[in-house]
């Protein structure tokens, strides 16, 4: 059996599809691309897919990661674009691996979020990530199925920074950006959340929702503060071993043969 691990994006207006919906599509998907997929047994068998800390619906990503089983060897580079054809625009395949490594899960550590706040300037934004910052905690409340749940929204936060809209995202009224890093813990801490710290701490209140999107997720650098690459270590694997697997048995067998010959 052999495993790939592949990279998404949730773009556009397709950040509003809920994870059932990638689901659905991603399917749809390996059916279309003729996937030689392992199944689960019982009386209704699944296409082994694993996903990994999906981003919450209403946001877009750049950073979203599954992992499939296969019953036959494929080329990684190959099966991506074959999935990509199949998916819908803005649900797009954008990297993939052969698995190599164990624990890609726990690999995803922390997550970069770009929030762009209309109709809030950029002077604004800076006092107010200013403020959260300075605060040793930012209790937040958050409704869930057990009712309302109180937590602190500081600690998970390893940066938080404001800045002015890129160049190539012009805009007429007033848009800041922020960029912050939040470590992935239990309970976890989202987005929505650290914007309800920064209404608690600093009475930051956009006119409009803002428009969130993960930039990136993987484990956290402690002494850089940066996120890296969760796929890293499986490429590696794959550099440092090439022939391993399916077919570094073919080739060893081929050799084998020819040596007794």
């Amino acid at each position: 059996m052999q495993r790939i691990r592949l990279r998404y994006t949730k773009r556009g207006r397709l950040r509003f599809t809920s994870h059932r919906d990638f689901q659905r599509a991603f399917e749809r998907a390996l059916r279309r691309a003729e996937v030689p997929m392992a199944y689960s047994a019982g009386f209704t068998p699944h296409p082994k897919v694993s996903y990994a800390n999906a981003a919450p619906t209403g946001t877009g990503s750049e950073a979203e990661y599954l992992e499939i089983a296969l019953t036959a060897q494929r080329d990684p580079e190959k099966l991506k674009a074959l999935l990509d054809e199949s998916m819908p625009v803005g649900l797009d395949i954008i990297d993939a691996v052969e698995a190599r490594t164990s624990g890609l899960a726990e690999r995803l550590a922390a997550s970069v979020w770009e929030l762009r706040l209309d109709g809030v300037t950029v002077e604004e934004a800076a006092r107010a990530a200013d403020a959260f910052r300075a605060a040793e905690t930012v209790e937040v409340q958050r409704r869930t199925k057990n009712g309302i749940r109180t937590f602190d929204a500081r600690e998970a936060v390893a940066s938080l920074e404001a800045a002015d809209v890129p160049a190539d995202r012009p805009g007429s009224a007033a848009c800041a950006i922020l960029r912050l890093v939040v470590r992935h813990v239990t309970p976890a801490v989202r987005p929505d959340d650290v914007l309800s710290g920064l209404r608690a701490v600093a009475d930051l209140a956009p006119p409009v929702p803002a428009a969130v999107t993960r930039l990136a997720q993987g484990p956290f650098d402690e002494e850089t503060g940066t996120v890296t690459d969760p796929l890293a270590p499986d490429r590696e694997a794959v550099q440092a071993a090439p022939h391993s697997g399916a077919a570094g048995s073919a080739a060893a067998t081929a050799s084998a043969v020819e040596g007794s010959a």
